[in-house]
């Protein structure tokens, strides 16, 4: 296999994996209905930038040595189960505090400063470093792409940015989509049904994570 045909299978792997329902997909709409498109780009940045950590990861081997360890795996799985319920649950209390506003009149949404996109960067980052499953994916996928006589490490960051592009036109498309639908999305009752939505399955996620038996 050539660099270029280990590129393009790898990329077709990815595309499908990344087209799949999930947390992140979760996040990122969120983030784009109920803040504001820059936060929600911060947001897909940073699952973005946490892809890339673990792809380079699994180049030099450190998830081979998180996959062969089932402690390191899960504490890490528990530590990521801990940190995914506690951002569902935010957003369920959010929710709340939304209802019993429900019948002041609507404010206008304040506009995002660079704490805010840093708050969206953390929050994509922490979502998939603490998610080993994104670690293991790449273990399992990574060497099974890297041509003979070619660098591990190079490729590796290589596969890893396919992935991280991919990744962003599928969010960059989302958020677009989304955007254009916000006029009936920004209300004070689709914000909470939003959060609350967002909230319930990254609880469900969390406790999935934290439920399964190690691998």
């Amino acid at each position: 296999m050539t660099l270029p045909q280990a590129v393009i299978s790898f990329a077709l792997v990815a595309g499908l994996l990344t087209l799949v329902p999930g947390m992140d997909t979760a996040l990122v709409l969120r983030s784009s209905i109920s803040r504001s498109r820059g936060f929600a780009f911060a947001t897909a940045i940073g699952i973005s930038t946490g892809a890339m950590i673990w792809g380079v990861a699994a180049a030099v081997g450190v998830s081979a040595l998180l996959a062969a360890s089932e402690m390191a795996y899960r504490v890490l799985t528990i530590a990521g189960a801990a940190y995914m319920i506690w951002l569902g649950l935010s957003l369920l209390w959010k929710s709340l505090r939304h209802g019993k506003a429900a019948a002041a009149p609507e404010a206008a949404a304040p506009v995002p400063g660079r704490n805010e996109f840093v708050r969206g960067w953390l929050s994509g980052t922490g979502t998939n470093l603490l998610n080993p499953k994104v670690g293991v994916f790449y273990i399992a996928t990574i060497p099974q792409f890297i041509p003979a006589g070619e660098s591990p490490l190079l490729v590796g960051v290589l596969l890893a940015g396919v992935h991280c592009v991919l990744t962003m036109v599928w969010f960059t498309l989302l958020i677009f989509g989304t955007g254009y639908a916000s006029r009936w999305l920004k209300g004070t009752r689709s914000i909470r049904m939003i959060d609350s939505i967002t909230g319930t399955v990254l609880v469900g996620f969390g406790l999935r994570l934290a439920l399964e038996p190690a691998h």
